[in-house]
């Protein structure tokens, strides 16, 4: 990785020096295919960041559902790196990773808690776990709102954590550890989980281990918050891709998987009653002739199932491609305009707009989604966000 390309462990060795300061302190859910809804007048919009990188915490802003405006309305301050967020189903608490690598004298970095005030949306501290691994980078909240499972990306295990009553989270009460290592010595050395995501029946979690090249499949127990591996344990992807980040398509057949560091995207066949995946086809995410760095940040699929999204870090671009009932991916384009390191993106839950976080370029962008061709137009003005890293789209229905 070269200079103007930092590396996780960069970012990490910035974010450390800053733990004492740690005080009380994205993403669709995968469904079958249903009506869409109507769009609503304007939706609310959390975005996470590393306040190591100028930011104040949380933001909470409002996206006008008919120009695609950004506002800025709040923030909530005193959250160290609140890189990734997730809400809880009825919208009534908000849950945020603590990317550190030490918390409490201890090698881990921690999950908090908000509350979610119904009107304004202000966020209210409820309290903070250990994440029982270090730099936790990716949480996700099981259909029954009964656990929080986060990814541990230092300490390349994940773990689940209890959510009690009032929203509050209890103590970890299963925690796995990966093992194993690729061949990219400076990104492979250990095991690093990336994500952990839950599939919509809340039975199988998948983890994309970036350090060692494997999906790691588990059943969910929804009542006890268990992981048990599943048969296999895990789908292995090309050595030295870097596994990072995983979607659901809608109808619950296909799951697409973005490699960070071989720049592609893997689609799979998804065996629902197994939990398991075969993997159908892979692309790169770069045009023809692009030999330069570039690291793969997130994927989405459209919430009509038509198409799939994907970002590039050093490309500078969001990758389009058409999905068919198959599951096979056909290029559409690549959007270059007004992208810069986009860590992460999401689209509204209507499909008219896709939201782009510009972690470099400290901005959040808005494009126009056309619903036929899957392109993308930008419309307005990107709004300022110090180091954005996470947007979480609040669904009209919460």
């Amino acid at each position: 990785m070269n200079e103007t390309n930092p590396t996780r462990r960069d970012f990490i060795h910035l974010t450390a020096m800053g733990t004492a300061s740690l005080i009380l302190s994205c993403t669709e859910k995968p469904s079958m295919p249903i009506r869409a809804p109507q769009t609503p007048k304007e939706l609310w919009i959390y975005v996470g960041t590393y306040t190591s990188g100028g930011s104040e915490g949380i933001y909470l802003c409002r996206l006008d559902m008919a120009t695609g405006a950004l506002e800025r309305v709040g923030v909530t301050r005193g959250v160290a790196e609140p890189s990734y967020l997730a809400l809880e189903p009825k919208g009534r608490y908000l849950y945020a990773v603590n990317e550190l690598t030490e918390f409490e004298g201890q090698p881990s970095g921690a999950v908090s808690a908000f509350a979610i005030n119904p009107q304004s949306r202000e966020l209210t501290f409820i309290n903070q776990r250990p994440s029982e691994g270090g730099a936790p980078c990716y949480l996700d909240v099981d259909a029954k709102g009964g656990f929080v499972l986060v990814a541990n990306y230092v300490g390349g295990n994940v773990a689940v954590l209890p959510i009690q009553e009032g929203g509050g989270l209890g103590t970890a009460v299963d925690k796995k550890q990966h093992e194993g290592s690729g061949p990219n010595a400076q990104r492979q050395e250990a095991p690093h989980a990336h994500q952990i995501r839950l599939d919509a029946a809340n039975r199988y979690a998948f983890v994309s281990d970036l350090g060692t090249d494997k999906i790691m499949l588990y059943r969910f127990d929804e009542q006890q918050g268990k992981l048990t591996p599943g048969t296999p344990p895990f789908v292995s992807s090309k050595p030295g891709a870097g596994p990072r980040h995983l979607t659901f398509h809608p109808n619950g057949r296909f799951v697409f998987s973005i490699n960070e560091l071989d720049s592609t995207i893997t689609a799979y066949a998804y065996d629902a009653a197994q939990g398991t995946l075969t993997a159908l086809q892979t692309l790169t995410t770069l045009p023809d002739g692009y030999n330069r760095s570039n690291d793969c940040g997130d994927i989405h699929v459209s919430p009509d199932g038509r198409f799939l999204y994907g970002s590039n870090r050093g490309h500078d671009s969001i990758v389009v491609y058409s999905i068919d009932s198959e599951g096979t991916l056909t290029y559409v384009e690549h959007v270059t305009t007004r992208v810069k390191w986009p860590r992460n993106f999401a689209i509204d839950p209507t499909g008219t707009y896709l939201l782009v976080a510009n972690q470099k370029d400290n901005s959040v962008i808005t494009f126009q989604r056309n619903a036929q061709t899957g392109k993308l137009t930008p419309v307005g003005q990107p709004l300022a966000v110090p180091a954005p890293t996470c947007l979480l789209v609040v669904p009209p229905s919460v």
